[in-house]
């Protein structure tokens, strides 16, 4: 597989400088009437015209002579080359790709929408040029194929897969990173060359999007319900514990049973507390 030559033309100034020689001796001749000189001068003076050309910061170009590849110029600058080159110009300037937003499934099967937002660059203009038909078509659609395989590797959280290391929704760094190594070793046989690949947009599908919503405030609302009635329980336990320590009042069995349930209604309960003035006794 052939790869990116350099190649240094003529400089642009100098043929130039001797296209103006070309022009005044035309003149003189004509002058002095060589005759015979003039016609070779003026072609000479349509020959270098064509050749001319510019490389601007950040671009090149790929240089043909009758289908041949002779190689790319990188440096800016003004150049000259035969007539007869072919230059195709390739921008070598960071560009930002966004992906349309596609549904998937994920390790588990559940449909989810993902984008990705690549910034990638030429970095072999051979390959890009004669690789691959149309460089910037392989990039979305390699891309869109990586963001698909990576999608189908990773569950989207880990409500489905608890014992999964790495999910999409939390990982971000790593599946960014295996995002990243995934699409450069597809773009590598374009020459091009991958800087960064993120995940843009990630959420359920919307067919799946309300039952999983009500799936995970349910999984928050158990989890906030454990840890009040652990509070609530480690508090009722420390007013059993005070109480008994300072001798307020001596409690049987059953009032402390009495007690701890009161006590766990009131730390547990959603609504607010209502006091109640108990003139009586304890069970009255």
């Amino acid at each position: 597989m052939k790869t990116e030559k350099s190649m240094v033309p003529f400089n642009g100034y100098v043929m130039v400088a001797l296209e103006v020689v070309l022009l005044t001796a035309t003149i003189l001749a004509g002058i002095y009437e060589i005759i015979w000189l003039v016609i070779p001068l003026c072609l000479c003076i349509g020959f270098v015209p064509p050749g001319l050309f510019i490389v601007n910061p950040n671009s090149s170009k790929v240089l043909l002579l009758f289908g041949a590849y002779r190689g790319s110029v990188k440096e800016n600058g003004f150049f000259w080359v035969l007539p007869f080159y072919k230059r195709i110009e390739l921008s070598l300037r960071a560009r930002n790709f966004e992906s349309d937003k596609i549904k998937v499934n994920d390790k588990i099967g559940n449909p989810v929408l993902i984008s990705v937002i690549l910034v990638w660059k030429v970095k072999d203009t051979f390959k890009a040029a004669f690789e691959v038909d149309n460089y910037e078509n392989f990039v979305k659609v390699q891309t869109d194929s990586a963001v698909r395989k990576l999608a189908g590797t990773y569950p989207y959280d880990h409500f489905e897969d608890e014992r999964a290391d790495i999910t999409l929704s939390s990982n971000f760094e790593q599946v960014n990173n295996n995002l990243e190594k995934e699409i450069s070793e597809r773009l590598e046989m374009a020459g091009l060359e991958v800087i960064e690949a993120r995940i843009a947009y990630l959420a359920y599908a919307p067919e799946i999007a309300q039952a999983m919503l009500r799936r995970q405030q349910a999984t928050a609302t158990v989890a906030a319900r454990f840890k009040i009635v652990e509070g609530a329980v480690g508090m009722v336990e420390s007013a059993l514990l005070l109480l008994s320590k300072k001798a307020i009042i001596n409690l049987d069995e059953e009032r402390k049973a009495a007690m701890v349930s009161n006590l766990l209604v009131v730390l547990c309960g959603d609504s607010h507390v209502e006091p109640v003035i108990n003139a009586g006794t304890l069970h009255q």
